[in-house]
């Protein structure tokens, strides 16, 4: 069948079009638009001019398979409607679109069974590199990332050895150190009666959790009675509802940790309307340093999370291993801040 017909069938423009309308045969064709020096200048510029008018786009699932090279890097993240990795993907794209790569973003729901799935598509596509949210998955999911020989990099978290004691290779921080970091300042504020909010209960917010179980064991004050957890997905609304349950089931808590900080500023909102004064009567600290966190009534203390150096880093870590080159740390801790503000 001629490739004209083929072209018609399929409603794409074929390299073997681009090929018969400069003139040449579809190896050379394809060279001339690789750029290899071997083709000679008129005839590169024909084909390049022929795949211009006609519209030709290269099949990079096809050009990977043929060079078993791939120019995508697969990254699985939990949300795309929480700015925190949002921050961190447009950090990480800053990186690598320069050096030649694009992102194929896969979201997984905070669910190990699509975070699965998610990699049996992507790394059937053969991608360059991987960047995979934290450590908590299926052993399949695990055996799928170790046996595909693509290089992977762990987001937000910082693994521990192997039985090799070989790190695994992460960028990211200690949630565990940030919540006992957080409950030790509350602490210090003079509360003693310190309630943990905590919702979607993914990996990190059981490890920051951890934390403040540490900070207050410590000072003897822990109260497991205190600790008020929900499945549902983090949310002003969710933050509010949360705020008055503790608050009706525990009158004398006199400071709430909220594991998030959209949880935290819908507990301010539910304070400001029952009338009680923050921080006077209550302090209200949240986590990730989201937008407007700062700019709440009260301003809202918390955690801030160097999501975009994570990004960043997580990337030129990425760019070395997928070029071959020498990675300095396996793991790297951006660490975070404490933000005290007006709300503690």
């Amino acid at each position: 069948m001629p490739s004209s017909q083929r072209s018609r069938a399929t409603g794409r423009v074929t390299l073997a079009d681009v090929a018969q309308a400069a003139g040449v045969s579809p190896i050379t064709a394809s060279r001339a638009l690789r750029g290899t020096r071997s083709v000679d200048e008129a005839m590169a510029q024909r084909v390049h001019d022929a795949a211009r008018q006609l519209g030709y786009v290269p099949d990079p699932a096809a050009r990977a398979l043929a060079s078993a090279r791939s120019h995508h890097v697969a990254v699985l993240i939990p949300l795309l409607s929480n700015n925190l990795f949002v921050d961190l993907l447009e950090a990480a794209q800053r990186c690598l679109q320069p050096a030649g790569f694009q992102m194929l973003i896969g979201v997984t729901h905070y669910q190990p069974a699509e975070e699965e799935a998610l990699l049996r598509s992507y790394l059937a596509h053969r991608p360059a590199g991987l960047m995979v949210t934290g450590f908590d998955r299926t052993p399949e999911a695990h055996r799928l990332i170790e046996t595909s020989g693509v290089p992977c990099i762990h987001l937000m978290e910082l693994g521990a050895p192997d039985l090799n004691d070989e790190a695994p290779y992460s960028v990211g921080l200690s949630q565990r150190e940030a919540g006992y970091a957080l409950t030790q300042h509350l602490l210090a504020q003079g509360r003693r009666r310190v309630a943990f909010v905590g919702a979607q209960l993914d990996p990190r917010v059981l490890q920051r959790l951890d934390g403040y179980r540490q900070a207050l064991a410590e000072a003897g004050l822990h109260d497991p009675a205190l600790e008020c957890l929900s499945p549902l997905p983090s949310s002003l609304a969710l933050g509010d509802q949360l705020m008055q349950q503790v608050l009706q089931a525990h009158p004398d808590v006199d400071a709430l940790f909220f594991c998030n900080d959209d949880l935290a500023q819908g507990g301010l909102l539910a304070a400001l309307r029952l009338g009680i004064p923050v921080p006077q009567r209550l302090s209200v600290a949240g986590f990730n340093d989201l937008a407007g966190s700062a700019q709440w009534v009260p301003p809202l203390t918390t955690v801030r999370t160097p999501r975009a150096a994570i990004g960043e880093q997580a990337a030129q870590m990425l760019l070395r291993l997928m070029h071959g080159e020498p990675v300095p740390r396996r793991q790297v801790d951006v660490g975070f801040e404490l933000m005290v503000r007006g709300s503690s």
